[in-house]
């Protein structure tokens, strides 16, 4: 069914073919997660300390499983990821390592995108306002 759907659209994500058309029950569509060099950049700014390789790690495996996600609501993110903090509509707040750092994302369930609006310490989230952040923290200060 999937190259049925392929040949009609023309549509390729990464390397699951997907369907244009969300409603197929029997399609397997991949969750598109915007932008993982946000992840990469981050993480580069911790080179050459304690807190690198356990960072890296971890959103490396965050990256992986919400890659292989399929969630339709907030409620099927908080079954997957109990620690998980559900802000507004679209917003989720992920603990990093622990609880040392913080991910906050917004989630379209509808098209299975995952967009990252910002990343860093427990220390700098409790600065922000995880419900208006903005990509690179560039807004809403608390």
């Amino acid at each position: 069914m999937v190259v049925g759907c392929f040949d009609r659209y023309k549509i390729i994500y990464r390397v699951v073919f997907a369907c244009a058309h969300i409603g197929h029950s029997d399609t397997l569509v991949a969750v598109r997660v915007i932008a993982r060099s946000t992840l990469r950049e981050f993480v580069e700014t911790l080179k050459g300390t304690k807190n690198y390789a356990p960072v890296k790690s971890s959103l490396d495996a965050w990256f992986h499983e919400v890659e292989a996600a399929q969630w339709k609501n907030p409620a099927e993110v908080k079954a997957a990821y109990a620690n998980a903090s559900i802000v507004g509509n679209d917003r989720v707040v992920f603990n990093i390592k622990g609880n040392s750092f913080r991910l906050v994302v917004a989630v379209d369930y509808l098209r299975q995108v995952v967009f990252i609006k910002w990343l860093g310490s427990h220390a700098d989230y409790d600065r922000i306002d995880a419900a208006k952040v903005n990509y690179a923290g560039k807004t809403d200060q608390k």
